[in-house]
C-alpha cells in the first residue's frame, strides 16, 4: 500500500518548507494548531496558506458546533481553492452525529474530510450517508485512542474493509505519535497518514541498522557526560 504523508502543520515558515518535499502530499491543519501558529483572523491566514500551498490538498475546519453555523463555516470554507477540503467533526461537542451536514455537503460535491474518528462504528455510520464519486477523507484519531489504553488497529481494520467499496473514499490514521506509525499504517492499508514535521523528517531517516542506532545512542550518553564533566571518582 502507498500510503501518502500529509504535513499536519499551520506554521507558515513550515509549510514553505514542507511543501517542497516530494514525501509531503497535502496538509492538514486544525482550530488549535492555527492558534498555536499565531492566527488571528481565520480566513486571512488560511488564504495565506493556500497561497504557498497551491497544488498539494489542504484541510480547513469549521469551528461552530451547531449546524447552521458549521454548513455557513463549510460553504465558505469550501470556496478558497479547489485543492480545499472542508473538515468536519463527526460529532459536535454534545455528542450529536453530524450526519446531516456530512450527507448534504457530500451531496454537494463538496470534498469533506470527517475528523475525530474512533471507531469502525463512526465509520459504517458515515458511509451509509456519503454518495460513491465526491471525494471523503475519514480521520481515525491512532494516538489518542492509544493515550488512554486502547488499540486503534482494530478499528482501522474494520474501517478499510468497510471502505473497500467506495473508491472515493480514503482513511487517513490520525494523531500520530511516533514514526513507526508510518509503517503501521502502511502495513494496515491506510490511504493517508497525517505527521507532524518532526516526525516527517524521522521517517525520513529510515533505514538505521540496529548496530548504527547502538553506536550513536551510545556516543550520545559518552558526549553529555564529557559536557557535564562527571567523575565518580
Amino acid at each position: 500500500m502507498n500510503t501518502k504523508i500529509f504535513c499536519d502543520i499551520a506554521e507558515l515558515d513550515k509549510i514553505k518548507k514542507f511543501n517542497k518535499k516530494k514525501i509531503v502530499k497535502g496538509f492538514t491543519t486544525n482550530p488549535s494548531l492555527m492558534r498555536k501558529a499565531g492566527a488571528k483572523d481565520y480566513k486571512l491566514y488560511s488564504k495565506k496558506i493556500l497561497e504557498i500551498c497551491k497544488n498539494k490538498p489542504v484541510s480547513f475546519e469549521v469551528f461552530a458546533d451547531e449546524y447552521k453555523e458549521m454548513k455557513i463555516q463549510a460553504m465558505k470554507i469550501n470556496t478558497w481553492g479547489k485543492n480545499v477540503y472542508v473538515k468536519v467533526p463527526v460529532t459536535n461537542s454534545k455528542g450529536k452525529f453530524m450526519g446531516r451536514i456530512i450527507k448534504e455537503l457530500n451531496n454537494q460535491n463538496i470534498k469533506i474530510n470527517i475528523t475525530a474518528v474512533y471507531n469502525a462504528k463512526q465509520t459504517e455510520k458515515i458511509l451509509k450517508l456519503i454518495n460513491k464519486k465526491t471525494k471523503v477523507i475519514i480521520s481515525i484519531f491512532a494516538g489518542r485512542a492509544g493515550d488512554t489504553g486502547k488499540d486503534p488497529v482494530p478499528e482501522f481494520i474494520k474501517s478499510i474493509k468497510l471502505s473497500k467499496k467506495f473508491k472515493n473514499v480514503e482513511i487517513l490514521w490520525a494523531s500520530v505519535r511516533e514514526p513507526y506509525n508510518y509503517l503501521q499504517a502502511k502495513q494496515l492499508g491506510c490511504h493517508i497518514i497525517t505527521v507532524p514535521p518532526v516526525i516527517i523528517e524521522k521517517i525520513e531517516n529510515f533505514g538505521k541498522s540496529f548496530d548504527q542506532l547502538t553506536r550513536e545512542t551510545v556516543k550520545a550518553f559518552l558526549v553529555d557526560s564529557k559536557k557535564s564533566n562527571f567523575n565518580i571518582y
